[in-house]
C-alpha cells in the first residue's frame, strides 16, 4: 500500500472503525475476570450494616471453620501483619491554617464503622459459592451511633462529629480568587443575583463493575513477585498505592497488568480497601485470590462523584457586565475522602468557575466537608460540571432579573479573541479559544431565531416549550501534562507502541493508530497499541481528558523517532548516507534509485529481530477546550415529564484526531450530563445512614425515550498552543455542557407557565420535582 493512500483512508482526521471492538464483539476480550487461572481462590467481603458506629468484636471462628474456607481476615488480623491504611487525601488546610488531618482509611475495619457497605472483613473460599455463605457465618458486633449523610446538615452546630480531626466536620477549606476585590465590586454593582444551587450526588455506571485478581508467581520472569490484574484506569497509581499499604513489597516487587476495561469514568482512578485485601490475601496464601464486585458493592463502595451545594452570587452594573462573582460551597467528601475527591472541589473545579467570561472579580470559597457516606471522587468532568453550572444558572437567572435575552447577556461578557493568551481571576491562562465564534454557532445549528414557531406548535399541543444556550470550557490534562512511548518495530511485520496511558472503552488505541498511521504509512494492522503493564511503561494513567493530548504526542514523537532510527540503520545497509534516505510506506529506498529495503526486513537484520525506539512529548500547559450547547424541551404539565425536543452543540477541541470518536464522546458525554439533570441522585436515609439508591431499581439512568437526535459539530479552526498536535481534551466536555443546557431550558419553561420563582428547582428533574414546582412547590431549603 503506498503512503499516499494509506493515511488518506486511515490516518487523523478520517473517521475509522474502531480497532478494538472485533475482540470485543466476538466475545474475545479479555476482562480481569476473565484471566483467572483454574483453582484460584473466590473472596468476599463482609459489610457493615451500620453508617456509623464502634466496632466491638468480630467473631469470624464459625466461618473459619466451614468446609471449602481458606481464610477469613478482620481489621485487627491485617494491622497485625503490618497492612498500613491506604494513602490519606493530603495538600489541604482547614480554616485554622493547620494541615487536614483526615481519619485513616483501613482495608478492613478497625475500631469503628464510618460508612454502610464498610469493609469489616473478608472471606477467600474455594468457590463463590462458599466465600458467600462463610460471609453470613461471621457475626459482626457493632454499637450504633448517631451519623450525619448531608453537607449542610454536618456543619451545623451541634451536629455528630464523624472524625476528631475535622472540627465541625470541616475536614479542610479553601479560598481562590479575590475577596475584597469581589466586595467591592458587590458594593457598587446595580443589581445582585443570588442562587442556591444543588450538584446532586451521582453513581459513575461502568458496564463492567470493578473486579481483581491477584496472585504470587513461582516461575518465570515474574517468580517471587507479586501480580494484580485489575479494571483501572491508573495501574500506576494502583502499584505505588499497594506498595505502599502491603508490608515488604517495594515498588518492583509488584506487576500491575490492566487488560481490556469495561468503562471507567473516573471511578477506576482510585486504589480501594478490596483491592489491597485481595492483593494481601494471595500474598498470605500464596494462591491466586480473585473479586468481582456485585453491582450493589459498587453503590455501596465505588467512590461517588459530585455532591457539592452552594451559594452562588453574581453583580452586574446596569447594562449586564457583569462585576463579580461570589459562592461559597460545602463539599460532601464521604467519610474516608479520597485524595482526588478533596481536590476536585476545593482546587479544580474553582479553576474553571468564571469559565468563557471576562469576570475579573470572583471569590471561590470551598469547604470539604465530612459525612458518614462513601467517598467523593473522580467522575466525568471532575469539578468543572458543578463550577459551569453554576455559573450557567446564575447568567440565565441575571437575563431575567435584567430582562435581557440570555444570549445578549453571555455575549456582553465573553472574553475575546484580542485577549488571548487570557487569565481568568483564578490565575489560570487561555492559551486560545473564539468564544463568541462558538456562540454564534451553536445559535444557527439550534436555530435560535426561528424558536418562536415551536413554541407556538408546542402550546398548541398543551405542552410547555423552554430553551437554554449554554457557552462554557473545561481544563483538561489533569496537570500531568508529559508522556513517552516506547516502539518495537519486529521482523515479523508489526509495530508496537507502548504507552501508560489507558483505554478504557473510549477508543484511543484506534486514535493512537491513526497517529502512526500518519507517520509510519503502514496498514493500520500491522500496528499493536500496548498499554496497562507496569513492567512496560509507567505515567499517570487515562484521567482528565488527558490522553490524546499527552499520550497522543508522545505517540507521534515516539513513531517519528522510530523512523529517524531505522533511517540510520537503514543507510548503513544500503551503505548510503543517512542523508539520503527517504522513507514511505514502510520501506526505506535511497533516493533517486531503485535500491532500498523494507521496514520489517530491516528489523530482522538487528539484534534480536527488533528495532526499538522511545520519545515522549511534554505539553506547556493544559488545554482549555469549549463549546456552546442549545436545547430546546417540552414540558407535560400534568404529569411533569420533560423530553429533550432538540439538542445542538459546537465543540472547539482544537484538531479533530478521530471524528467518530470525538462524536461518541461528545455525545456520550451530554447524555452523562443529560442523567444528573433529569433523573440520577444518589440517596441515603437522613436517620440511619442507609443506601436508598442501591440498584437500578432506585438509581435512574437516562435512555433513548427522553430525547430525539443531537446535531453536533466540531469547529478545528482554533487549534491548542500548549501541545505538538493541536489537540484539546474531549472526554467530558459533553458532559460539562448539558447539565446547565438542560436545566435551563426546563427553568425557561416553567417561567413560561407563570412560575416566578423556577430558579430555585433544583436537580434531578424528574417528573414529581418538575410537577411540584409547577405547584409552586419547591422542597426543603438547601441550606438550614
Amino acid at each position: 500500500m503506498s503512503a499516499d493512500i494509506t493515511p488518506a483512508r486511515f490516518g487523523s482526521g478520517q473517521a475509522v472503525r474502531r480497532v478494538e471492538d472485533p475482540a470485543l464483539v466476538q466475545g474475545l476480550g479479555l476482562f480481569t475476570d476473565d484471566a483467572a487461572p483454574a483453582g484460584a481462590l473466590f473472596i468476599k467481603f463482609v459489610r457493615s450494616a451500620h453508617a456509623h458506629g464502634t466496632l466491638l468484636h468480630v467473631d469470624t471462628e464459625a466461618a473459619r471453620a466451614m468446609p471449602g474456607v481458606v481464610a477469613v481476615y478482620s481489621g485487627a488480623d491485617l494491622v497485625a501483619a503490618g497492612v498500613k491504611p491506604l494513602p490519606a487525601a493530603a495538600g489541604f488546610k482547614q480554616a485554622s491554617g493547620l494541615a487536614m488531618d483526615p481519619p485513616p482509611n483501613h482495608a478492613l475495619s478497625v475500631d469503628a464503622v464510618r460508612c454502610v457497605g464498610e469493609c469489616v472483613a473478608a472471606v477467600v473460599a474455594t468457590s463463590r459459592d462458599t466465600a458467600s455463605a462463610a460471609v453470613d457465618a461471621v457475626v459482626v458486633n457493632i454499637e450504633p451511633l448517631p451519623c450525619v449523610v448531608s453537607a449542610a446538615a454536618a456543619v451545623l452546630p451541634g451536629a455528630v462529629q464523624v472524625w476528631p480531626g475535622a472540627p465541625g466536620n470541616v475536614l479542610a477549606q479553601m479560598h481562590q480568587g479575590d475577596a475584597a476585590a469581589t466586595d467591592a465590586a458587590f458594593n457598587v454593582a446595580t443589581h445582585r443575583v443570588s442562587l442556591d444551587i444543588v450538584n446532586q450526588r451521582l453513581a459513575p455506571s461502568t458496564l463492567e463493575p470493578r473486579s481483581v485478581l491477584a496472585q504470587m508467581q513461582s516461575q518465570g520472569q515474574d517468580a517471587g513477585r507479586l501480580v494484580v490484574r485489575l479494571s483501572s484506569q491508573m495501574p500506576t497509581g494502583v502499584r505505588a498505592g499497594l506498595a505502599a499499604t502491603l508490608p515488604g513489597q517495594p515498588l518492583d516487587s509488584i506487576r500491575v497488568l490492566v487488560g481490556d476495561v469495561g468503562g471507567g469514568f473516573g471511578m477506576k482512578t482510585a486504589l480501594y480497601p478490596e483491592d489491597v485485601v485481595t492483593a494481601f490475601a494471595a500474598l498470605q496464601l500464596q494462591r491466586p485470590v480473585r473479586w468481582q464486585a456485585e453491582r450493589l458493592e459498587d453503590f455501596l463502595t465505588a467512590v461517588h462523584g459530585r455532591d457539592l451545594v452552594s451559594r452562588a452570587e453574581l453583580a452586574l452594573d446596569a447594562s449586564g457586565k457583569v462585576l463579580g462573582l461570589r459562592v461559597h460551597s460545602l463539599a460532601n467528601v464521604g467519610a474516608c475522602p479520597t485524595g482526588a475527591g478533596v481536590a476536585i472541589q476545593l482546587l479544580i473545579g474553582p479553576w474553571v468557575s468564571t469559565s468563557v467570561y471576562d469576570i475579573l472579580a470572583a471569590s471561590i470559597t470551598v469547604k470539604a466537608v465530612l459525612t458518614h457516606t462513601a467517598a467523593t471522587g473522580a467522575y466525568r468532568g471532575a469539578g468543572r460540571p458543578e463550577a459551569i453550572y453554576t455559573i450557567e444558572r446564575l447568567l440565565d437567572e441575571a437575563a431575567r432579573v435584567l430582562g435581557l435575552d440570555p444570549v445578549e447577556l453571555r455575549r456582553r461578557n465573553l472574553v475575546r479573541p484580542e485577549q488571548m493568551p487570557y487569565r481568568n481571576a483564578m490565575a489560570q491562562v487561555y492559551d486560545s479559544g473564539n468564544f463568541e465564534s462558538m456562540l454564534n454557532q451553536g445559535l444557527a445549528l439550534g436555530d435560535w431565531a426561528g424558536y418562536a414557531s415551536r413554541q407556538a406548535a408546542s402550546s398548541a399541543a398543551g405542552r410547555l416549550r423552554g430553551r437554554s444556550v449554554t457557552t462554557f470550557l473545561e481544563w483538561t490534562g489533569g496537570n500531568a501534562l508529559e508522556e513517552s512511548v516506547a516502539v518495537r518495530v519486529t521482523a515479523d511485520g508489526y509495530v508496537e507502541l507502548t504507552s501508560a496511558t489507558m483505554a478504557m472503552g473510549q477508543g484511543i488505541a484506534t486514535s493512537y493508530v491513526q497517529l502512526a498511521v500518519d507517520v509510519l504509512g503502514l496498514p493500520p494492522e500491522r500496528i499493536r497499541i500496548l498499554q496497562g503493564d507496569t513492567d512496560r511503561a509507567n505515567g499517570f494513567g487515562s484521567a482528565g481528558s488527558r490522553s490524546l493530548f499527552t499520550g497522543g504526542a508522545a505517540l507521534r514523537a515516539a513513531a517519528v523517532a522510530a523512523v529517524d532510527h531505522a533511517k540510520e540503520l537503514a543507510a548503513l545497509a544500503l551503505e548510503a548516507p543517512a542523508g539520503d534516505i527517504g522513507y514511505a510506506a514502510g520501506r526505506f529506498q535511497v533516493v533517486g534509485t531503485d535500491l532500498g529495503i523494507g521496514l520489517f526486513e530491516l528489523a530482522a537484520r538487528q539484534s534480536g529481530s527488533v528495532i526499538t525506539a522511545q520519545a515522549g512529548a511534554k505539553a506547556s500547559a493544559p488545554t482549555w477546550p469549549n463549546g456552546c450547547h442549545v436545547c430546546e424541551v417540552e414540558v407535560d404539565a400534568a404529569t411533569g415529564s420533560v423530553e429533550i425536543v432538540s439538542y445542538a452543540s459546537v465543540s472547539d477541541i482544537g484538531r479533530v484526531v478521530s471524528p467518530a470518536i470525538v462524536r461518541g464522546q461528545v455525545e456520550g458525554g451530554a447524555v452523562q450530563g443529560i442523567g444528573q439533570a433529569l433523573c440520577e441522585r444518589v440517596a441515603y436515609d437522613a436517620e440511619s445512614g442507609q443506601l436508598l439508591s442501591a440498584s437500578y431499581m432506585d438509581y435512574a439512568l437516562p435512555n433513548v425515550d427522553g430525547f430525539r437526535a443531537f446535531k453536533t459539530v466540531f469547529d478545528e479552526s482554533v487549534p491548542c498552543l500548549t501541545n505538538s498536535l493541536g489537540a484539546k481534551g474531549v472526554g467530558e466536555l459533553g458532559t460539562i455542557g448539558a447539565t446547565p443546557a438542560v436545566v435551563n431550558a426546563v427553568v425557561d419553561a416553567l417561567f413560561s407557565a407563570g412560575v416566578a420563582d423556577a430558579g430555585k428547582v433544583q436537580m434531578p428533574l424528574t417528573p414529581e420535582t418538575v410537577w411540584r414546582a409547577l405547584q409552586g412547590d419547591f422542597g426543603a431549603p438547601v441550606f438550614v
